[in-house]
């Protein structure tokens, strides 16, 4: 298989075990006022360096997040982005800590991206769950490189397809018009996975295919069959997510109004559609029409098109549920400025909140297809937090639970993307733009402190709980079996594996030492079955190694200097 190489790579391939683990400080807790909708809860926002908050989410969510999806910097050479992860080497150090430019003015600013990304995608590849979905956005800038990158850390065989997300238009005459980004898929494990999604909402589409047959075989007369639906509609409505705007039938089906026949970017088609009981002109739309006039007469001769009660409201295609696509598609069309326009309604009382959010549209698209009920996403490259905006908009619509975790670097982390997130929870708006809150909640938390010192000792100030927490996560003690400090097997047990049990001996102001009268002190009896192994961590050993063989006892130092003692 091709492999990629660039200036750096050397020094970044293993710099994700270098970086150190720091424990998570929480500020605060937010959740929804009195009365709001139920939503999901244990959710995450977290300030900090993001390389180091994938290294400090190991211990609680390894192999445990369902789907993964950022949106880096696409490296274009508009982009001011700093990289300096530390990378202990002193010929790139330097070179690391500078603001990436222009091609030409940084002819290495594709290694410093690359340089950026392979630490960041280790950790994330471990953090996936073995039938995890990996999702990135890209533009053509980095595109072709990361995915060899991807393959490389994936494998090439956990391609699951990439999406072209059409999402402007390009009036450029002198190049190719450039109309579309990517966004990569990836797999953990492939074959864990459905070889094609299914839409998660494939039963309310076939209720309503069966019904719009039942109601049309029922009623030749297309007043009376819209009659019928209407009154059905009228009482089911809430139960038809994400069919609630399937409020139309004929005889061909159930099928609700798309503006797809107006053109989204520059100028297109004009003339007039007439409407078909005023006989007048339909309104136009503003960029005029997208299909030119023989395809718009094509859709009018097969009773596709939508006319409202006059001439007043824009035409629209029908677009019937049996039409509905039951698998993610290859292509997206979606106009790129509807994360702009959304933003700028959720802070109404900012001229400029952020540049070039995602549509939470866009990433319901993403996930609705790839998240159950309870899944848990992770976005690694917050920004303005649409990906919790589309996470809270999918629990409300099927009463879900799927929680995400938001890791921003910059400092905008509260005052944009959790304030935005507050705003989805509470809703936000006045007046005829007012949007009703989505509810939830979600804990706020910075980077804290390092675990380790710069000699490799533990930083004993983070207090025994945290170290007792990170001993267990690194000895693999699944978290139903951790023990806490008031267990009757012994203050410093931890927990067990399948084989072992794990002893932490650990006194912050005493030198321990594993010896006869500490073993004694062990109730083994109170568990419930005897362990074949004994993992007992101590400052010192007391024991020989025929006894601890014998015994099968492992013994590991504690690393703290002893010195002071």
């Amino acid at each position: 298989m091709p492999t990629l190489h660039w200036v750096g790579k050397n020094k970044v391939v293993n710099h994700h075990h270098d970086v150190p683990f720091r424990l998570l400080d929480k500020q605060y807790s937010f959740k929804a006022n009195e009365g709001a909708p139920i939503n999901s809860m244990n959710n995450r926002i977290i300030h900090g360096d993001n390389l180091e908050s994938l290294k400090s989410l190991l211990p609680e969510y390894e192999g445990k997040v369902n789907c993964i999806y950022i949106d880096p910097p696409y490296n274009t050479g508009n982009e001011e982005w700093k990289y300096n992860d530390n990378v202990n080497d002193p010929k790139i150090k330097k070179w690391l800590g500078q603001v990436v430019g222009k091609e030409g003015e940084d002819l290495s600013r594709h290694d410093k991206w690359l340089c950026m990304m392979y630490p960041r995608l280790k950790l994330l590849h471990r953090l996936l769950a073995d039938d995890g979905i990996f999702f990135v956005s890209l533009d053509r800038n980095e595109m072709a490189t990361f995915k060899l990158l991807l393959e490389e850390i994936f494998g090439a065989g956990n391609w699951v397809g990439e999406i072209v997300w059409r999402n402007v238009t390009d009036n450029n005459p002198t190049n190719i018009s450039l109309e579309h980004e990517y966004i990569l898929c990836y797999a953990k494990s492939k074959n864990l996975i459905s070889p094609i999604w299914s839409s998660p909402y494939l039963e309310v589409k076939t209720k309503l295919i069966e019904l719009g047959e039942k109601l049309a075989e029922k009623h030749e007369d297309l007043g009376e069959l819209k009659s019928s639906y209407a009154e059905w509609y009228r009482e089911h409505k809430s139960e038809l997510w994400p069919f609630q705007d399937y409020k139309f039938i004929d005889h061909d089906g159930i099928y609700t109004g798309s503006r797809s026949v107006h053109n989204p970017g520059k100028e297109g088609y004009r003339y007039d559609v007439f409407h078909p009981e005023t006989k007048k002109a339909c309104k136009q739309p503003l960029m005029g029409y997208r299909f030119p006039p023989e395809t718009m007469q094509k859709l009018l001769d097969e009773d596709r098109i939508l006319f409202g009660e006059d001439e007043s409201k824009l035409i629209e295609l029908k677009l019937y549920v049996k039409d509905y696509k039951a698998k993610l598609a290859s292509l997206i069309e979606l106009d790129g400025r509807t994360g702009t326009n959304e933003i700028k309604n959720i802070f109404s009382d900012r001229s400029k909140p952020f540049d070039y959010p995602k549509p939470s549209v866009l990433l319901e698209e993403l996930l609705g297809f790839v998240m159950k009920p309870n899944s848990v996403v992770l976005d690694s490259f917050a920004g303005s937090g649409t990906t919790a905006h589309a996470v809270l908009k999918l629990n409300a619509q099927d009463d879900g639970n799927r929680r995400f975790i938001l890791c921003e670097t910059l400092d905008y982390a509260e005052t944009i993307t959790a304030e935005r997130v507050r705003r989805v929870i509470n809703g936000y708006g006045e007046g005829k733009k007012a949007v009703a809150g989505l509810g939830g909640g979600f804990d706020f938390y910075s980077v804290g402190t390092a675990l380790f010192k710069d000699d490799k000792n533990l930083n004993e100030e983070v207090g025994a709980e945290a170290i007792r927490d990170y001993v267990a996560y690194t000895e693999k003690i699944p978290t139903g079996k951790r023990l806490d400090a008031g267990n009757s097997v012994s203050p410093y047990a931890l927990g067990a594996t399948e084989t072992s049990l794990c002893v932490f001996f650990y006194e912050r102001d005493r030198v321990t030492a594993l010896d006869i009268d500490f073993l004694g002190q062990l109730k083994i009896k109170d568990l419930q079955s005897r362990p074949e192994q004994f993992v007992i961590y101590a400052d010192k050993c007391a024991l020989d190694k025929d006894f601890l063989y014998k015994h099968g006892i492992t013994f590991k130092r504690i690393p703290r200097d002893i010195t002071r003692f």
